[in-house]
């Protein structure tokens, strides 16, 4: 087979990275990075709202035109040559909808409206709907529950409805300024591909299925009833969206001259129908029937693809149960917890005060330590829970504090926590009859720290792999972009095709130890006492001998 090679284009909560790959042998040619310039780390806060997270849109293309000029050069000068860099794929976070303007020009591209925090990019992270996620909850629960079925039982304040609901109840200038909101995994490949008109434009699956109630089974997305219901003005809102979204076989479009001379490539170079980031990490690292992937940062998403032809239930507590999301033939499952890096980073930033060197001397103090040994239990609810409660009412807690804890007692306990919090997703997705064969891990913490690796395979009692590759979400972004150009060909019969050339799992895996796993197993117990006297409506259980049992589990260790 002759070399083939394709760009994926990377959006993620602070950067841009592309990624020219040879879809041949997975070789990464040449990559590069471009930080969002205005904000905070590229997030825009509001001092009177830590819930408000936003993104000013024209920080996705200038950081996008740089990163890739400078990965599309260096593999220039690598001798290869344009027209051998066949496909474009496109990811970014979400939900993070943005408000714009029939010619689907972001609002906050406008002068009227640059500064003005509503009319940006409503980041995936941003929690300041919370009370309008409810809503529609209710609403769903009491007129459409098949609506909130598919995505574990709860509309969450990260999604799509919420956030355009809550720029109506706040800022009706921004809301009728709008002729509709766009996903920005739908915004920018059609930006690069230069379409301006609705019609033209492609919806993507991934982002609508997931964040947005859309399914086939109720022709789309919400019906003008269901949204009426929320605001008479979402009416309209719905006539903007399509009844039909397409998955990533499929062509959003192709380079226009204008972006193509900015980025050094060919016009007329396919692009793929864009995805949601954690989605095409996966298939960068290699999801596949009984394959879960782990996408390990700031947050986590658990993603998973079964064969449409075995029969999947509705999994409560789950994000999403979408066909088509992940891989076109597959259902997409996804879950995932909504901090995990962030938790560790509250704990060094905000209550320590120290710098992000500071990881390392915590880190290297807690792997020390024996499961039990620090007397600690924590709730990893920082930043309120997506799964399996979705309810991001819900706060952190660390219990079993004395006179004595130490700093990296309470650093370990944490991460303890974000484990337990992976082991009821799985053990709910397991409930609902899906099985899990194997555990691949991707993302900056499996990267750059085996402590916390080592202590997820001990909770997890399952061996825990991590994707070869550093850059796989930018690599599933290039799978696709490569297939939609090549599909049908010797080689790019389907994605699955492609995967099982270029990804590939690292040759050091993390074993669970069976003495600490047993440990764990008892902290667990404990732990799902806590979630569920805390998390679950009604729930009666005395809390009165988790304390007493943290204290003699760490009793029988020191």
């Amino acid at each position: 087979m002759n070399d083939v090679y394709a760009l994926g284009i990377d959006f993620g909560t602070n950067s841009v990275r592309a990624l020219v790959l040879n879809l041949t042998n997975g070789e990464e040619i040449s990559s590069s990075v471009s930080n969002y310039k205005n904000g905070n780390s590229g997030i825009l806060l509001d001092e009177n709202n830590p819930l408000v997270a936003r993104q000013y849109p024209g920080d996705y293309l200038e950081s996008m035109e740089i990163a890739v000029k400078a990965a599309v050069t260096e593999a220039i000068g690598k001798n290869i040559s344009i027209d051998e860099i066949v496909g474009i794929g496109v990811d970014t976070t979400g939900s993070t909808p943005i408000p714009v303007d029939e010619d689907l020009v972001p609002l906050a591209l406008k002068d009227e409206f640059k500064n003005n925090l509503n009319a940006q990019a409503w980041l995936w992270k941003d929690h300041s709907s919370i009370e309008e996620s409810e809503k529609i909850t209710e609403l769903s629960a009491e007129i459409r529950p098949e609506y909130i079925a598919k995505c574990g039982g709860a509309y969450s304040s990260e999604w799509f409805f919420s956030k355009i609901l809550h720029c109506y109840n706040v800022d009706r200038t921004v809301f009728d300024a709008a002729f509709t909101w766009l996903e920005c995994s739908d915004y920018i490949p059609a930006a690069i591909a230069g379409i301006t008109n609705i019609s033209d434009l492609k919806r993507n699956v991934c982002a609508a299925g997931h964040k947005a109630m859309y399914s086939k089974e109720w022709g789309g997305y919400p019906d003008e009833e269901f949204l009426g219901k929320l605001a008479p003005e979402f009416v309209e809102l719905r006539k903007t969206l399509s009844d039909q979204a397409y998955t990533i076989n499929e062509t959003m479009g192709t380079l226009s001259l204008e972006w193509a001379e900015k980025f050094g490539l060919k016009a007329g170079t396919p692009i793929a129908v864009g995805a949601l980031d954690a989605h095409i990490g996966a298939i960068g690292s290699g999801v596949g029937e009984g394959v879960l992937v782990k996408i390990i940062g700031t947050s986590t998403c658990d993603i998973m693809a079964s064969p449409k032809d075995k029969e999947i239930k509705n999994i409560p507590g789950v994000a999403g149960v979408v066909d088509g999301s992940v891989l076109p033939g597959y259902i997409g499952i996804e879950a995932g917890q909504s901090a995990v890096g962030d938790i560790f980073n509250w704990f060094v930033s905000n209550v320590l005060n120290r710098d992000g060197d500071y990881h390392n001397v915590l880190t290297e103090k807690a792997e020390k330590l024996k499961a039990g040994q620090s007397g600690l239990l924590a709730l990893d609810w920082n930043n309120g829970n997506r799964n399996v409660l979705a309810d991001f009412n819900l706060t952190g807690l660390i219990l079993g504090q004395t006179l004595h804890t130490k700093d990296y007692e309470i650093y370990r306990a944490l991460v303890e926590a974000t484990a337990f919090g992976a082991l009821m997703i799985i053990e709910r997705m397991e409930e609902y009859g899906i099985k899990i064969d194997k555990l691949v891990n991707c993302g900056g913490i499996a990267e750059k720290n085996p402590m916390v690796m080592q202590i997820y395979a001990d909770i997890l009692g399952r061996p825990m792999e991590v994707a070869a590759s550093g850059q796989t979400v930018a690599m599933g972004a290039a799978i696709i972009g490569g297939f939609v150009a090549k599909k049908g060909e010797d080689g790019f019969e389907n994605i699955e095709a492609i995967q099982s050339r270029v990804c590939e799992v690292k040759e050091t895996n993390y074993t669970p130890n069976d003495k600490e796993h047993e440990t764990y197993a008892q902290i667990y117990k404990l732990y799902k006492i806590l979630h569920d006297a805390f998390g679950v409506k009604g729930y009666s259980e005395s809390l009165f001998e988790v304390m007493k049992k943290l204290i003699e589990i760490k009793r029988t260790l020191n």
